[in-house]
């Protein structure tokens, strides 16, 4: 009987995680030497605009500046508000056109520094079942938002997929709602040390057909049955 009883302990004992998905996304953070961003200013260019991130101990400033001719314009998102500039005079928006805006800045920011942002208030962790991709092993996180603090894409979803060995964060999908809906899957394309801190460019694909069970996209992925539909890539990237 005390032998069953040791077999039922070791038995639970190696079904528990080694990890939860709050220390896999920390670990992975530290691996990536994000966790210095949230004193620095970051700038990059991307698809022809360049944004500028200033951050300071929970205060932030994102900023998108587009050149299209004479026009000069310029987005600016912080802790209190969303303001647009045309030629450095500032304009009165729409409520659909600032929220359009804000969340066109807060995505491309978002990106470019994940999984940084994977520790805001908002954001709701779970801890999947790990899985091989490539014959890789993988923790596997399924990232939801709450509606209070979550933006109005709060019911997206996102899953993440952090190597077991290292940390690193190699492969991310999400589900979003927007425009019609659907669902991205991205893998690496090149990685870029700045300063010691870990950026990543991605190849972005969608699945061939809809209505695909997200949750099994990294085995579409492993199958061939994505389709690549655009580069993520950011160029010029300075850390100060």
């Amino acid at each position: 009987m005390r032998y069953l009883y040791i077999l039922l302990f070791l038995s639970i004992v190696s079904c528990k995680p080694k990890f939860t998905a709050q220390e896999i996304i920390d670990k992975s953070i530290a691996y990536s030497r994000l966790n210095e961003i949230g004193d620095a200013t970051i700038s990059f260019d991307f698809r022809k605009n360049n944004y500028k991130a200033v951050r300071n101990n929970g205060a932030f400033k994102l900023v998108r500046t587009i050149k299209n001719d004479s026009v000069r314009i310029k987005d600016v998102l912080s802790n209190d508000n969303f303001e647009r500039f045309v030629n450095d005079s500032l304009v009165e928006l729409t409520e659909k056109d600032e929220n359009r805006y804000r969340n066109s800045v807060n995505s491309v920011h978002y990106f470019s520094v994940l999984p940084f942002g994977l520790n805001d208030k908002a954001v709701q962790k779970k801890l999947l079942e790990s899985v091989k991709v490539k014959g890789k092993e993988y923790y596997k996180i399924r990232i939801t938002f709450s509606e209070e603090g979550g933006g109005d894409d709060f019911d997206d979803v996102f899953i993440y997929w952090f190597a077991k060995d290292n940390f690193q964060l190699d492969y991310l999908a999400y589900k979003y709602h927007t425009n019609g809906g659907g669902v991205r899957f991205r893998d690496i394309k090149e990685e870029k040390i700045i300063n010691g801190i870990r950026f990543v460019d991605y190849n972005n694909y969608k699945p061939l057909k809809d209505g695909i069970d997200f949750y099994i996209i990294d085995k579409l992925y492993e199958e061939g049955k994505l389709k690549k539909v655009s580069e993520i890539v950011l160029n010029n990237i300075v850390v100060n």
